[in-house]
C-alpha cells in the first residue's frame, strides 16, 4: 500500500506486497499474546516458537509489522547498550557489566546468523563503525573513549584510534582530524529485517494480527476494539508507543528521530570517498548523527536533534520536520562535499523510546504473566534481539545465561509530570546543541565542555 511505502526509504525499497495481514475479529484464547510487531515482539515470538512449536502465540499490531522504529531506524546493528558499562556497574557490579557487554557483542552476530539461516535478505554487512573527529574537543573525547573501552575489556584490536590518513582510507570526510574504529558493528536494511522476521514467525505457526490496536495490556488480557485476547502471558513490546497505553504515559518518553536519504550515487563519488565496507559512520558531536551506505549506493543519515512533544504526544505530523531535514542535508554536504548537487529523495522520522534513567530493561512477573521489554534509546536493532531471547527464556522458565543479565528486572523511574518533562527535554537538547556549536569553532575546546558529562549523569542520559 502506498501509505506504508511512503513511511520512509526503507519501506519504499521493500519488495513485494505491503497489504496488511488480517485483523482480529472476535475474542480468542492463546498461550502468549504479544503487543507490538516490532523487533522486540517479533524476536520474542521467534525464539518462543523455535523453542516450543506447540505454543499458541498471537502478535497484535496496530498498523503493520515494522511500522514503528523497527522499520524506520538507521539500521545500525550496534553492540552498544543504552547506558555505558560504568553505569551498569554502579548498580550491578563490574562482572555483571562485562557479562552484558559480551552478550551485546555476540548479539550482533546473532542477528546476522538468524537472517542468513532464515533466508531474510536484510542487507546485513559487518563493516564496523567509524566515528570521525572534526574538532579538537571531539578528538580529546574520542581518544579518551578508546582508553575507556579498553579498560572495560574491549580488545585493543577491536577499538582503535586512527590518525587522519588512516581514517580517510575508510571514509574520506572533510576536516577529519582522526577517528575511532571498531569492527564489531554491522548494518542492515531495517524494514527488510522486520518484515522478513514477521514472515518467518508466521511460518513457525505464530499468528500476526495487523491493524489491531491494543487498548491496554493487562494481566491475562489484551482488550482491542475487535475483541479480547486472553493469554497466560502478555508481552508489552510497544517501545515508544507505550506512552499511549493507560497508566503508562510516564514510563517511556517518546522522542523523535529524523532521517534523509540521497539518490543512488555514482561510482566516481565512491572512488573519491571510499566507504567500501558499508561501515556505519558518524562524527563525535553530542547531538549525534548516524549514517550508513545502502546496498544501492545511497547515503541514509539521521540525527542532529531528537525532539520531544509536550505530554508524550505521538502524531504522524511529527514524522516530518523540515528544520531537521535542512540541518541533516547541510551537515551531510559539509562532511562529504564530494556529494555536489546529488539530490535528497526521501525524508522521514518517527518516535523511539527512552526510560527515565536511559537504561533498557526486560521484566517478567511470573505471577501475573505480564512481561515488558524496551527503552533502547535508539540502539534497539541489536538490543531487541537480546531482549527477545531473554524474554523467551524467562517465559519458558529456562535456566540460561540471559536470565541473570543486568537488565533483567531493572526498575526504571517514572518520568516527571508535565511541564517538567518537556522543560527538561528541551533544556538538555539546547545545551548539547550549544556545546556542539562551541566545539566546532577553531581553537581550544571550551572549558565548560566537561560539564556536559555531569549534566548527562544528573539528568540520566
Amino acid at each position: 500500500m502506498d501509505r506504508y511505502r511512503s513511511l520512509c526509504f526503507w519501506f519504499d525499497e521493500l519488495p513485494g506486497d505491503l497489504t496488511p495481514r488480517d485483523s482480529l475479529h472476535g475474542s480468542i484464547d492463546v498461550d502468549v499474546a504479544i503487543v507490538g510487531a516490532g523487533y522486540t515482539g517479533l524476536w520474542t515470538a521467534y525464539y518462543l516458537a523455535k523453542a516450543d512449536p506447540h505454543l499458541r502465540i498471537a502478535v497484535l499490531e496496530k498498523a503493520i509489522a515494522g511500522f514503528g522504529a523497527s522499520g524506520r531506524n538507521g539500521g545500525w546493528v550496534s553492540p552498544a547498550f543504552s547506558v555505558p558499562a560504568a553505569t551498569v556497574a554502579k548498580t550491578w557490579g563490574r562482572d555483571a557489566a562485562l557479562v552484558l557487554q559480551r552478550a551485546m557483542l555476540a548479539t550482533v552476530d546473532e542477528v546476522g546468523r538468524v537472517a542468513e539461516a532464515e533466508g531474510i535478505d536484510a542487507h546485513f554487512a559487518k563493516g564496523g563503525y567509524l566515528c570521525v573527529s572534526t574538532s579538537a574537543a571531539q578528538t580529546e573525547r574520542l581518544r579518551r573513549s578508546v582508553d575507556e573501552q579498553h579498560a572495560w575489556g574491549i580488545a585493543r584490536e577491536d577499538y582503535v584510534w586512527l590518525e587522519a590518513e588512516e581514517a580517510a582510507a575508510r571514509v574520506r570526510v572533510a576536516g577529519c582530524l582522526g577517528a575511532t574504529f571498531t569492527p564489531v558493528y554491522a548494518c542492515v536494511q531495517p524494514a527488510r529485517l522486520a518484515r522478513g522476521l514477521a514472515d518467518v514467525v508466521e511460518k513457525l505457526g505464530v499468528t500476526i494480527y495487523e491493524r489491531t490496536p491494543a487498548v491496554d495490556a493487562c494481566a491475562g488480557l489484551v482488550p482491542t476494539p475487535a475483541g479480547r485476547v486472553r493469554a497466560d502471558v502478555v508481552v508489552c513490546a510497544t517501545e515508544a508507543y507505550t506512552a499511549d497505553l493507560p497508566e503508562r504515559r510516564r514510563a517511556i518518553m517518546p522522542i523523535y528521530s529524523h532521517m534523509i536519504a540521497t539518490a543512488p550515487l555514482p561510482d566516481a563519488f565512491w572512488d573519491e570517498v571510499g566507504w567500501r565496507h558499508r561501515e556505519v559512520f558518524n562524527d563525535g558531536r553530542h547531538l549525534i548523527l548516524y549514517a550508513q551506505r545502502t546496498v544501492d549506493d545511497r547515503i541514509a543519515i539521521g540525527g542532529t536533534r531528537a525532539p520531544y512533544h509536550f505530554g508524550s504526544r505521538i502524531d504522524e505530523r511529527f514524522d516530518l520536520n523540515e528544520d531537521i531535514f535542512v540541518a541533516l542535508e547541510r551537515e551531510l554536504r559539509r562532511l562529504l562535499p564530494a556529494l555536489g548537487g546529488a539530490p535528497i529523495t526521501h525524508r522521514w522520522g518517527g518516535p523511539l523510546g527512552a526510560t527515565r534513567d536511559w537504561h533498557a530493561a526486560v521484566r517478567f512477573d511470573r505471577r501475573s504473566g505480564l512481561a515488558w521489554a524496551g527503552g533502547y534509546v535508539g540502539d534497539g536493532v541489536a538490543t531487541a534481539n537480546l531482549a527477545g531471547r531473554t524474554l523467551a527464556d524467562l517465559i519458558l522458565d529456562r535456566d540460561s545465561e540471559f536470565a541473570d543479565l543486568p537488565f533483567v528486572g531493572h526498575e526504571c523511574r517514572q518520568w516527571e509530570p508535565e511541564p517538567l518533562r518537556w522543560l527538561a527535554a528541551e533544556g538538555v537538547e539546547r545545551v548539547l546543541g550549544r556545546v556542539d556549536n562551541a566545539e566546532s569553532r577553531p581553537g581550544r575546546p571550551p572549558r565548560w565542555t566537561p560539564l556536559v558529562d555531569r549534566l548527562r549523569e544528573v539528568v540520566g542520559i
